[in-house]
């Protein structure tokens, strides 16, 4: 039984390029107790949301919850999110990765257990899993 709906970067109705990532968009998502993948940069010193590059500046503190999945998009965010136990992974096209909670993030089409996370960004997610939470951008 799935758990968790985790939104891909806060998209909740299918893709949308133009809201993903935000941080009102994602608050907004985390005040209403649903969890969030979201792409992670570290650029001199400063913690950035973006998918292909930095574009919403972020604190620490913001990304310090423990309904956000943050995916490491350069080496310095990893670092800094691991060494601040903020909940993070990092991963490109593995076929599974470990978050740093110990959640075995996976990618889509791969066979799931218990502990994973599948990523399936399609409207047809619904009673295909039993896993701990599945990663859509259909809420």
């Amino acid at each position: 039984m799935i758990k968790h709906i985790i939104s891909h970067r806060g998209n909740t109705n299918g893709e949308n390029k133009q809201t993903e990532n935000s941080p009102e968009v994602v608050s907004s998502l985390l005040e209403k107790g649903i969890h969030c993948e979201i792409d992670v940069w570290k650029i001199f010193d400063k913690y950035y949301l973006g998918h292909d590059e930095p574009k919403y500046k972020v604190t620490e503190n913001y990304l310090k919850n423990d309904k956000l999945w943050c995916h490491a998009k350069n080496l310095s965010a990893l670092e800094s999110m691991l060494n601040k136990n903020i909940h993070c992974f990092w991963h490109e096209t593995d076929k599974f990765t470990v978050t740093s909670n110990g959640f075995i993030w996976t990618f889509p089409g791969q066979e799931v257990n218990d502990n994973s996370v599948i990523v399936h960004k399609q409207n047809d997610w619904k009673n295909k899993y039993n896993c701990f939470a599945v990663c859509t951008d259909y809420i």
